[in-house]
């Protein structure tokens, strides 16, 4: 049987003609779908300018829906979720995201930094630190080493935090010998508290090296080492501090007065008082000083000389309580007033948030800055 070539050519045309409605179908629904996701993406960027958080996310959710491969979008809606405290919606899209096996290495980096940013604002520090430790070689890697480092220290594992500021101290964010020295002294502190005064002593040693101009590591080893009996130790430590960091000398103060008296170099620790206050006077200072050199008027042509430099009701008030007044009772009632009043006047003011204290803290437990507290007590009227 012949075949009939003439079913074939009028196949062709046909073919083509169907081939063609049907691009033409698929680029119609391509171009209605194409204006729909960026619309809607468009629309929520514009409540998202305008601050109406819920309609942008509205939009955002639209959006995905129009276009369910888009990550930009699910980065978009999962920042938002996380900014309005959803943070249990913020962990699905990032989930979501890590799940898709289309992702460049550089998005799912993206989308397990995002993850992990959504743990730490929840406070699932655990979920946060297994997060964070999965971005080590990453272009995140700075980022969450810093995280990791104020989640160590907000659990106060100074071990892992010691660790993590050792790789953080070669990087471009500076220099963390000062926090690794703080490390070391909180753990220094928690082997004295156990009984350890060996590894104490050796970790504050430790400490002194590593940061040698930072205060804390001076003064806590001085501690040790008078309580120790170690008394000749400790004032060398402290000559020591008055070297690397003067400023911190008003927290020292007291401790070398004692010091002084055990190891009898009262005279050497009062020139140094001396000195010191001359360059930074200080109701600390003064004290020490007083405490060393105790004549009879001795203490109070102190507060006079102070009250000369400063306006100072804790000094006008420790003068009034060695003055000598007709009626004993009503002394003894207004110096007990002053005292009182003159308690709650001196404090620690922290220089990175304001938070005042009566102690001094290396922490600031307001904000969690370091070393922001300055030496010096502030005193307001």
């Amino acid at each position: 049987m012949d075949f009939d070539f003439t079913w074939v050519l009028l196949g062709f045309p046909i073919a083509f003609t169907l081939g063609w409605l049907a691009s033409r179908l698929d680029l119609r629904q391509l171009r209605i779908e194409n204006r729909q996701a960026p619309k809607a993406y468009f629309r929520g960027l514009n409540f998202l300018l305008n601050e109406q958080q819920d309609q942008a996310i509205d939009a955002f959710i639209e959006a995905v829906q129009n276009d369910p491969d888009t990550s930009e979008l699910h980065f978009a809606l999962g920042n938002l979720f996380r900014r309005r405290g959803e943070y249990e919606r913020a962990v699905r899209v990032h989930e979501h995201l890590m799940s898709r096996g289309d992702l460049t290495q550089p998005e799912r980096d993206r989308a397990q930094h995002a993850l992990a940013l959504d743990f730490l604002k929840a406070g699932l520090l655990d979920r946060a630190e297994i997060a964070l430790r999965k971005l080590e070689g990453t272009s995140y890697e700075e980022e969450a080493r810093l995280a990791l480092l104020s989640i160590y220290e907000r659990s106060r594992d100074w071990t892992h935090a010691t660790e993590i500021a050792s790789k953080l101290d070669s990087t471009s964010h500076g220099s963390f010998s000062s926090r690794q020295a703080h490390y070391l002294c909180e753990q220094a502190l928690a082997a004295s508290a156990s009984g350890d005064t060996g590894e104490a002593l050796e970790t504050l040693q430790q400490a002194v090296r590593l940061a040698p101009a930072s205060p804390r590591p001076l003064i806590d080893l001085a501690k040790l080492q008078s309580q120790l009996g170690r008394h000749s130790d400790a004032f060398a430590t402290l000559l020591k501090l008055k070297k690397a960091a003067p400023q911190a000398l008003p927290l020292a103060a007291g401790l070398l007065g004692n010091i002084a008296q055990q190891n009898g170099q009262q005279q050497e620790a009062l020139n140094l008082l001396l000195a010191s206050y001359a360059d930074m006077p200080s109701i600390d200072l003064v004290e020490a000083i007083i405490k060393l050199d105790a004549g009879p008027n001795e203490p109070r042509d102190r507060y006079v000389q102070h009250l000369e430099r400063e306006v100072s009701l804790v000094a006008a008030a420790k003068w009034i309580a060695g003055e000598k007044l007709g009626n004993a009772h009503q002394q003894a009632l207004v110096q007990r007033t002053l005292d009182k009043a003159t308690k709650s006047l001196m404090r620690y003011r922290c220089a990175a948030c304001g938070f005042e204290a009566t102690q001094h803290f290396w922490h600031c437990p307001g904000c969690q800055a370091w070393d922001s507290y300055p030496a010096r007590r502030i005193e307001e009227l």
